[in-house]
């Protein structure tokens, strides 16, 4: 019951965060946020364009066949 009391009560954390490490910290957010885009990117558009070439190169095979 103690440990509750003294974990809700607010305390200062008396830690400083200098303008570097800030900036760096916000870079790494931010770095973060945009690789985890472009991976959820890559796996929605690289089985599309697979799937568009797959189409193309099935259309052009049957405009060959039909030339022939």
């Amino acid at each position: 019951m103690l440990v509750l009391l003294c974990a809700s009560l607010p305390q200062p954390a008396l830690a400083y965060i200098g303008p570097g490490v800030g900036l760096g910290a916000i870079a790494v957010t931010f770095a973060l946020i945009f690789g985890f885009a472009l991976l959820i990117v890559g796996l929605v558009w690289y089985p599309i364009k697979r799937g568009l070439k797959r189409r193309a190169k099935d259309a052009r095979d049957r405009e060959e066949g039909r030339g022939a």
